[in-house]
């Protein structure tokens, strides 16, 4: 079966946009669902503003928890070149080294080679790929979504809103985390890398710096993804500029400044995101189920992000999928996946906050890595609490 993708609704007939199921939003959790959906016979539509392949600002690490699921849903990481990942390094912004065993161990992988390949999957299975197509509304009414984006209108019985971290919908229904005032847990900024250079390609090492931190860890090809996460403010207090922020602090710390000064960086410029916030987040907006990091973000010191948008969608496609088969009402649909969700992620969400306040503050961060080191097993449970099982 070839690629099914629509560029152009004005081609379409009335009949044809109408859908199941809409997706607003092409990443893990969006194109999983996607593709769970049309393995079950629902006619699915999924807009995404970019065209695939494109890089995103991602770890790029995936808790071998995932793995099962990975598989079911026809991916070969094998032929995709992921790389096993099973040790952890967690260094201080003064340089000192904690070294772990990651327990259960991940794997890493390119958001450009993995959100390609489930592309081809969903689109292989009859999914229809709206790419460099925008959604402008959406709205409910008398049990049906009317969906308008950049290339026309459609309708879809249910819609799951699976657009990333923060997007142009989250302003406009006014989502409360969009109005809360700057804290500890909101307006932090990710710069995203691919680079070569001298590591191990089983590690994953998570190097801290003043109000922030930074991860590397191997992809395909030989590439490594070094990836980032600061506040606003200290971007803000280097003149707005990335590469005198990464001289001036992140390279104060020595593992950092070896690898900035020796690697060989693959992107002229960074990938980059603004506004990232880890307030808490609805599952639910005007029915609308939330999936992946419009539905809560833990943070990327966890390493768990990628594997909590895999998971959620597979909660909202069992939920979806009885609703649609007419075995439960809307409103239980919604009070099911929200009682998932919660049970699923509530518990690392709230260990991922307690982790990243203990982390940005130089001092406190030398201190935490000292007083951690010599109790292995304190460091494997805080791993523990911010995984699941394998699903």
């Amino acid at each position: 079966m070839g690629f099914s993708l629509v560029n152009n609704c004005k081609e379409m007939s009335r009949q044809e946009s109408k859908y199941d199921v809409a997706i607003a939003g092409g990443g893990l959790a969006g194109l999983s669902l996607a593709i769970q959906l049309r393995k079950q016979g629902h006619a699915v539509i999924l807009f995404e503003k970019e065209k695939y392949p494109f890089h995103r600002v991602c770890g790029e690490y995936i808790s071998k928890e995932s793995l099962p699921f990975m598989e079911s849903l026809g991916l070969n990481l094998d032929t995709l070149g992921a790389v096993s990942i099973n040790k952890l390094i967690v260094s201080s912004p003064d340089g000192n080294l904690l070294r772990e065993e990651l327990v259960p161990g991940g794997i890493g992988i390119s958001r450009y080679t993995l959100d390609l390949a489930l592309s081809k999957i969903a689109a292989d299975l009859g999914a229809v790929l709206m790419e460099q197509d925008k959604i402008q509304d959406i709205s409910f009414n008398k049990n049906q979504f009317a969906i308008r984006a950049a290339s026309g209108n459609f309708e879809s019985t249910a819609v799951a809103g699976s657009f990333g971290k923060r997007s142009n919908l989250d302003l406009k229904w006014k989502r409360a985390f969009t109005n809360k005032k700057h804290s500890k847990l909101n307006n932090y900024i990710g710069v995203k890398y691919h680079v070569r250079t001298d590591f191990p390609r089983d590690t994953i090492a998570l190097h801290n710096f003043p109000d922030g931190y930074c991860g590397i860890s191997a992809i395909e090809d030989g590439k490594f993804c070094l990836c980032y996460l600061t506040t606003a403010a200290n971007l803000e207090a280097h003149g707005n500029s990335i590469r005198q922020m990464e001289q001036e602090v992140l390279s104060t710390n020595p593992h950092l400044q070896k690898i900035f000064s020796n690697a060989v960086f693959e992107f002229p410029q960074p990938v980059t995101i603004s506004q990232i916030s880890f307030d808490s987040k609805t599952r639910i907006e005007d029915h609308v189920l939330m999936l992946g990091d419009a539905a809560g973000m833990i943070t990327p010191l966890c390493g768990n992000g990628m594997t909590m948008a895999m998971q959620g969608s597979k909660l909202a496609a069992f939920v979806m999928h009885q609703f649609l088969e007419h075995r439960i009402s809307r409103h239980e649909m919604e009070r099911r996946y929200i009682e998932a969700w919660d049970h699923e992620f509530s518990g690392r969400l709230k260990t991922g906050r307690m982790i990243q306040s203990l982390f940005g503050k130089a001092t406190a961060t030398n201190l935490f890595i000292r007083a951690m080191k010599p109790f292995p097993f304190l460091v494997k449970q805080l791993i523990r609490k911010t995984h699941g099982e394998p699903f």
